[in-house]
């Protein structure tokens, strides 16, 4: 007989169980620290492991180029980070930078078992979810600050997302209420929140800027991007073969970008997919860990809420087309706002909107929000909303991370 466990009682036997790991972890280091403070005679000189450190976790490869700027600011300054990835094949751990030192610490649950009894000052993370699951806050980390990983909302998170985060690293006014709200309504204390702006973004501006132009011959196909997000909402599970269908039936050059978590969580439905719509001259599918490039060759993009819909029509400057995915808001934060989501609401000022109903004329849609001007206005608007301080991302992430460690490190020198 088999026994089945579902994700929620298993992630909670597995939180009890490094609880349990983790106390006795504890009571053991408190027992050699008074040992060692015994045998010294009563002069304890502070390891090389208990001082204060500053740490940094990426929970997957993909987030280097959202750190990078970040870690080229530290390291500029001369501040020691240790990057801590829960990639083996992180490009971070190939950096050149000399005060940034990276580390390999396991995959899932071996991860965040490490991050549960971690000893640090300043804890800096694009992971949601801290002390919601198996991911719980160590008592022997200071202070832990979320900064956001795309241009959107900040209550896209799976439910409780950021609420046990000390301060959070925003790009937009909107994102700051919004967790305010949410402190209200969930009786939170007040958590920090800066306006930083959004620092991989102003990478790409860079990039794109010193990036050759692509020259398309006259009568040569426009390229189309599918980059949906992940989950029951997305455009694959709502739309899937058929607008694909579409597509190559125009004659249009088709890029397919799943979401990375797609391979993992509905792995099965990218096989179908992959098995039906296999590489050809007129199809590609693309697993890029850096999507500079397959943004910078679309012409234009279809998506759903994904945050690349921002990276796109804002750092490139092009029109989008956005599905109609029935948007299941109840596993998310914004489940809980009393108002329409911003992106939803900004959504119709990039591009139209695609739905069953006219799925037929997609070809037709395309060509219209490639050449109506109106759309390159209102990318203007959507961009003052949710990008502040252009430009300035990284910097102004440093000064806040910097400030915050040498406050937190003058408190402990000062009990």
């Amino acid at each position: 007989m088999r026994f089945y466990i579902d994700p929620g009682t298993g992630s909670m036997l597995f939180a009890i169980l490094i609880g349990l790991i983790g106390a006795a972890g504890y009571l053991l280091k408190s027992l050699a620290v008074k040992l060692r403070f015994l045998l010294s005679g009563g002069k304890h000189k502070e390891s090389d492991e208990e001082k204060a450190s500053f740490v940094i976790f990426s929970d997957h490869k993909r987030y280097w180029p959202v750190f990078e700027p970040v870690c080229r600011e530290l390291d500029r300054r001369g501040v020691d980070v240790t990057y801590m990835t829960a990639s083996p094949d992180d490009p971070a751990l190939e950096n050149s930078y000399e005060h940034i030192k990276a580390e390999f610490i396991g995959e899932g649950n071996r991860a965040f078992s490490k991050l549960n009894f971690l000893e640090a000052t300043l804890f800096l993370a694009t992971t949601p979810g801290l002390d919601v699951y198996q991911w719980k806050r160590s008592k022997r980390v200071k202070y832990y600050v979320h900064m956001l990983h795309c241009a959107n909302e900040s209550t896209f998170y799976r439910m409780f997302g950021l609420d046990y985060y000390d301060a959070l690293l925003l790009s937009g006014q909107y994102q700051i209420d919004d967790q305010r709200f949410l402190e209200k309504l969930r009786d939170l204390p007040a958590k920090e929140m800066e306006l930083i702006g959004i620092p991989y973004m102003d990478e790409m501006v860079k990039r794109l800027k010193a990036a050759p132009k692509i020259e398309k011959a006259e009568g040569e196909c426009k390229t189309i991007l599918i980059a949906p997000t992940w989950g029951d909402s997305s455009i694959f599970h709502k739309f899937g073969d058929k607008m694909i269908d579409k597509l190559l039936e125009a004659g249009y050059h088709v890029i397919v970008r799943p979401h990375p978590q797609s391979y993992t969580a509905e792995a099965q439905l990218i096989a179908d997919l992959k098995a039906r719509y296999p590489e050809s001259e007129q199809l590609e599918w693309n697993r890029d860990n850096d999507n500079f490039e397959v943004l910078r060759r679309a012409d234009l993009l279809i998506s759903d809420f994904s945050g690349v819909t921002f990276d796109f029509s804002l750092v490139y400057d092009k029109p989008i087309i956005y599905a109609d995915t029935s948007f299941d808001a109840s596993p998310y934060d914004c489940w809980w706002i009393e108002k329409p989501t911003w992106t939803f609401s900004v959504l119709p000022k990039l591009g139209e909107q695609l739905t069953r109903e006219n799925l037929d004329a997609l070809p037709e849609m395309i060509e219209r929000c490639i050449g109506d001007p109106q759309y390159a206005a209102a990318r203007k608007e959507v961009r003052d909303e949710t990008w502040v301080h252009v430009g300035e991302g990284a910097v102004r992430a440093a000064d806040y991370l910097v400030a915050k460690f040498e406050e937190l490190k003058s408190k402990e020198a000062a009990k």
